[in-house]
């Protein structure tokens, strides 16, 4: 058992993948990389607002980081550079824990709104490809099927939604 102290609370965590390191997403806007060996984050990378979710793509190329001032960042693992800027006019982060998650071929995020939107982005072009509405309060939480198309959501008011193929 292994235990590292984190200087600010922390919202998100990930692991696996061709990292040999944790990342984890924090209240104070960083992004901190910690190699498992280490007690200590071996990297930072500092953001605007708090940050409240990260998701790896399964080729382990792509790092998404969701913030609360609606943003959404598309990083390049191979030098942690942000290689896309995920917005839309009216796409709000609901809480502190909403998750924006990639789709399993990494093309595309899912990411759900204040108002009860679900936003699809075509990650290369980061534009929206699709707003979907069926949920009448905040949308907290989506998730892909790990063979892509179909797509899981859930809202404040404890409704989940499956979306047919996308």
């Amino acid at each position: 058992m292994r235990t590292m102290k984190s200087p600010s609370s922390c919202s998100d965590l990930i692991s696996g993948g061709l990292f040999q390191r944790i990342v984890s997403a924090h209240a104070d806007g960083k992004l901190r990389f910690w190699d498992m060996r280490s007690d200590k984050p071996i990297h930072e990378i500092t953001f605007e607002a708090k940050i409240t979710s990260v998701d790896l793509s399964q080729d382990g190329q792509l790092l998404l980081v969701c913030q609360k001032d609606n943003v959404i960042n598309v990083i390049d693992t191979n030098n942690n550079k942000v290689i896309t800027e995920l917005r839309a006019e009216d796409f709000r982060v609901a809480a502190l824990y909403s998750r924006a998650v990639f789709h399993p071929n990494g093309r595309y995020v899912a990411a759900g709104s204040q108002d009860g939107s679900v936003l699809i982005w075509n990650t290369a072009k980061g534009t929206v490809e699709t707003v979907l509405k069926e949920h009448k309060h905040a949308v907290i939480v989506c998730t892909w099927h790990s063979q892509g198309g179909l797509l899981a959501t859930t809202d404040r008011s404890k409704r989940a939604v499956l979306w047919g193929e996308l």
